[in-house]
């Protein structure tokens, strides 16, 4: 059980909402901070009430934010969260942790694209690409450092451009018309993958390997 609470895509810490009083040193620097918030709340198997949830905006209130979501797998917390007006998202389980696991993959070089990648379509990335949606045929993404797609792999994808062979493509459906990590290029297989689950590829002992997709977590 956890909570995360992101300010503008930064995981500051993982909070606990028994003692709020702990945070008053971290609301002081973010009152600092010029321009305006972003908060976003990741609770996971964790349930927090009404009560809770409002003394915790109530410390918002008093900086310059423009917006606060949760999310969360627990119907109780969903239900306080709309309470109280906030934009609040019931996941499942995994889903909450796979949309902090693209929060974690975010930074100043990274690039999130929401939406299909069209053919004929070209993106690109000095950090991580995520991608949040189809990459169909024909078309080419590419990253220096890992290639998330949440979503059908189709196209062509190109991740370690640098030359980082420690670099992976990652994608909930994988069957791209070519894969290539560095200077290792791997071409699409020809048959459909028959199952429907989250794959990761790699380079191991100069080959592309392709591997089912595991998030490690820590209760």
């Amino acid at each position: 059980m956890k909570i995360v609470l992101s300010i503008n895509n930064k995981n500051l810490e993982i909070i606990s909402f028994e003692n709020l009083d702990k945070l008053n040193e971290t609301f002081k620097q973010l009152s600092s901070i010029k321009g305006p918030l972003e908060a976003k709340i990741f609770a996971i198997n964790e349930s927090i009430n009404s009560h809770k949830l409002s003394k915790f905006r109530n410390y918002f209130d008093k900086i310059n934010f423009c917006s606060l979501c949760l999310y969360s797998n627990d119907r109780e917390t969903i239900l306080a969260g709309k309470s109280l007006k906030i934009d609040s998202f019931f996941l499942k389980e995994q889903e909450v942790k796979n949309k902090l696991l693209l929060q974690n993959s975010k930074k100043e070089d990274d690039v999130l694209h929401e939406g299909t990648v069209r053919s004929g379509d070209r993106i690109s990335s000095n950090g991580n690409l995520c991608i949040i949606g189809d990459v169909n045929p024909g078309a080419i993404v590419s990253a220096k450092n890992n290639i998330y797609v949440w979503g059908k792999l189709l196209g062509i994808a190109f991740a370690g451009k640098g030359g980082n062979k420690k670099a992976s493509i990652s994608s909930l459906y994988l069957n791209p018309l070519q894969l290539r990590i560095a200077d290792v290029i791997a071409i699409g297989p020809k048959d459909k993958p028959k199952n429907y689950y989250p794959e990761i590829a790699v380079v191991d002992k100069e080959t592309i390997n392709i591997k089912p997709y595991l998030v490690e977590t820590k209760n």
